[in-house]
C-alpha cells in the first residue's frame, strides 16, 4: 500500500511539473509570436533543422529569449520532448489564430456602437485564388481616426454581387451591421466602379447613408471620409 502511495505521489509531482513546463513553453511561444507579428516578420524558416545556421525568426528568437531564463532554457533548448515545446507548425498556427481572434475582438469593442467606413481590395494570391481584404476606418475613443484590418476571405469570383455578399457576411460574423457604414473605398477595377453593377452601387442601394467615395488617381483607390 505504501509503495502504491509513493507511486501516486511521484506521478502527481511529475504531472504538476509537466504542467508547469507546458505553461512556460506556451507563454514563451506566445511572447515570441506576438513580437514577430507586431513587426510584420515571418515566423518559419526554410531550414529548421538542428544543423541549420538560421532556423527561422521564431526558433531563433525563442532560443535568444531562453538564454536569460534558466526555467526557459530547461524546457526549450532541447531539454523536453518536442511535443511539449510548443514549436510545431500546427501549434504556431493555433496561437496565431488565437491572437488574431483576440485582436479582432478588441477592434470591435473599440468601435462600440459608432459608425465606421469600409476599405475593400481584392487580388489573386500565389495559388491563383481570388481574395478580398477588408479594413475598417473609424474614430476611436481618443478621437483619433484609425484603420484596422478586419479580415481576408477567399471568394469564388470578383463580381460585384459576390464581393458585396462576402462583405455583408464578414460584417455579420463580427457583430457589425451594414447600416452603420458611413463611408466606403475600393480599388480602381471596373467591377468595383461600375455605376450599375459595381460594388459601390450595390452598397449604396443597401445603405443610402453611405457617403459617395472620391476617386484618388495617385493610389488608384477610392477614398472617403468617415462620419
Amino acid at each position: 500500500m505504501k509503495q502504491s502511495q509513493n507511486i501516486q505521489v511521484a506521478l502527481c509531482k511529475q504531472s504538476n511539473q509537466a504542467k508547469k513546463d507546458y505553461r512556460i513553453c506556451l507563454e514563451a511561444s506566445v511572447d515570441c509570436i506576438t513580437f514577430l507579428i507586431r513587426n510584420g516578420l515571418a515566423l518559419r524558416g526554410h531550414d529548421e533543422s538542428d544543423s541549420s545556421r538560421n532556423r527561422g525568426n521564431f526558433l531563433e528568437l525563442l532560443d535568444f529569449h531562453a538564454r536569460g531564463r534558466e526555467d526557459l532554457q530547461r524546457v526549450v533548448l532541447g531539454k523536453t520532448p518536442k511535443n511539449l515545446q510548443m514549436t510545431s507548425p500546427d501549434i504556431l498556427k493555433d496561437i496565431v489564430h488565437a491572437i488574431a481572434s483576440q485582436t479582432t475582438k478588441k477592434i470591435i469593442q473599440d468601435i462600440g456602437d459608432g459608425f465606421f467606413a469600409i476599405l475593400v481590395d481584392e487580388s489573386r494570391d500565389v495559388s491563383v485564388k481570388e481574395q478580398m481584404a477588408i479594413v475598417l476606418r473609424y474614430v476611436d475613443g481618443q478621437g483619433c481616426v484609425v484603420e484596422r484590418f478586419l479580415g481576408i476571405s477567399h471568394v469564388p469570383d470578383t463580381r460585384a454581387l459576390t464581393l458585396k455578399m462576402e462583405i455583408f457576411s464578414m460584417l455579420v460574423r463580427h457583430g457589425l451591421s451594414l447600416t452603420r457604414v458611413r463611408g466606403h473605398g475600393y480599388d480602381g477595377a471596373s467591377n468595383m466602379k461600375g455605376e450599375i453593377n459595381g460594388l459601390k452601387t450595390l452598397i449604396l442601394t443597401e445603405n443610402p447613408s453611405v457617403l459617395c467615395p472620391l476617386f484618388c488617381p495617385s493610389t488608384s483607390v477610392d477614398t472617403c471620409c468617415c462620419c
